[in-house]
């Protein structure tokens, strides 16, 4: 038996059905549609091939579909079929896996399914608003509008997201290249003095001994040490695995003296930015926090607002839960009283976004400020603390030699 993917139509109502059925040929799979009462309009033998390369959404390929979507909003309004459209923009992909992913939604949308239906069948592909702001689209007929809402949505949280991701790469950089040199001169420069003071005899300094010791168990036991090291970390992305103690950990952070203002201010932001679309695409507002709670990567924050959802579902305001789960800047509070009272929640959510996403530029920039200088100046003083311990032996030479 082969597969065909058919469309046709029921004889009564007129209504497009479309779907999959086995068949020995075409003119097979037309007889049973009509035997069910159906016109048949087209029936296509499914291609067998190889597995699709496997889809791992990283910064580029988030890119690629950022691009796409906005790509795909243009072509909508100029005037261009929705399944054409989609082939064109898949004409420009250069990734395999995500252009395997849009042939998909090509074919879904093809047979009759609607645009939403189809990225939620692709959810890997398209971030949780996708579907919600395509369907509020596809009913208030601005498809187009409400896919460039969703890609500069995208774009913006994707600028957040390198903004910050890009700040820790040169301190990381240089905190590695510190701890390498540190371990490069106990293994290797610092074992060459040793000899020659063990020759030489006599006692030592003790900041020459501690040197000379730390080196002796860097050489002896600093697999081990790397192996524990290792098992630690694996033992605790296990244990993070976990709901509660993901929630714990996730609690204790925004509790840290920085980074839990900075972490509080980029979450907050992705969920501002998000709602704000949702909200002005005409989603419902119980909807959009439900889908927009799905963009917190912390869970303690993601909870809370699951409990703003469920008041507001109860008929509540939004600003006062919001509150009283203690978890959002007060910044974040007063624009939404505001949204409130003026009845333009939507712009407010895009003008705390934007401020908030400002104010994390400017804090990681001033972070790197300071890490930069303070990460090279204990390079220097760690290096220069242990040549100043050998050579404060050195120079005691003579009297070790006197003794």
């Amino acid at each position: 038996m082969t597969q065909f993917r058919y469309r046709a139509v029921f004889a009564r109502t007129g209504e497009l059905k479309a779907g999959i059925m086995d068949g020995t040929s075409k003119d097979a799979v037309f007889e049973a549609l009509r035997r069910s009462g159906l016109m048949p309009l087209e029936a296509r033998e499914e291609a067998k091939s190889a597995a699709p390369a496997k889809l791992r959404l990283n910064t580029a390929t988030r890119k690629i579909v950022t691009n796409a979507v906005g790509e795909l909003a243009v072509l909508l309004d100029s005037g261009l079929p929705l399944d054409r459209a989609i082939g064109v923009v898949n004409e420009h992909i250069p990734d395999a896996a995500v252009k395997a992913a849009f042939e998909e939604l090509r074919e879904h949308v093809k047979v009759g399914m609607p645009l939403a239906k189809a990225m939620q069948a692709n959810s890997g592909l398209f971030p949780p608003m996708a579907s919600a702001l395509a369907e509020a689209g596809e009913a208030s007929g601005q498809l187009g509008s409400s896919l460039a809402r969703l890609a500069e949505t995208m774009n913006r949280t994707a600028v957040l997201r390198e903004t910050v991701s890009s700040a820790l790469v040169y301190p990381v950089m240089l905190l590695a290249i510190a701890g390498g040199v540190i371990i490069l001169m106990l293994l290797f420069v610092v074992p060459q003095f040793e000899a020659m003071f063990a020759d030489l005899g006599g006692k030592l300094p003790p900041a020459t001994l501690f040197i000379l010791g730390l080196s002796r168990f860097v050489r002896s036991y600093g697999l081990v040490v790397l192996a524990a090291m290792l098992l630690l970390w694996l033992g605790l992305r296990h244990w993070l695995r976990s709901p509660a103690a993901r929630d714990m950990a996730d609690r204790a952070v925004l509790r840290l003296p920085v980074l839990g203002p900075l972490v509080t201010a980029v979450e907050t932001a992705r969920f501002s930015r998000t709602l704000a679309s949702l909200v002005d695409s005409g989603v419902p507002l119980v909807t959009a926090l439900a889908i927009a709670r799905r963009v917190i990567a912390n869970s303690h924050m993601a909870e809370a607002v699951g409990r703003v959802t469920e008041e507001v579902r109860e008929g509540g305001g939004l600003t006062r839960p919001l509150a009283a789960c203690g978890v959002f800047p007060p910044l974040a509070l007063t624009f939404l009283r505001t949204g409130e009272e003026t009845a333009r929640l939507a712009f407010m959510l895009g003008q705390l976004a934007e401020t908030l996403e400002r104010d994390v530029r400017n804090t990681t920039q001033r972070l790197i400020a300071v890490m930069t200088p303070a990460v090279t100046i204990c390079l220097g003083l760690t290096v220069a603390g242990i040549i100043a311990c050998i050579m404060s032996a050195i120079l005691g030479i003579n009297d070790l030699a006197l003794q």
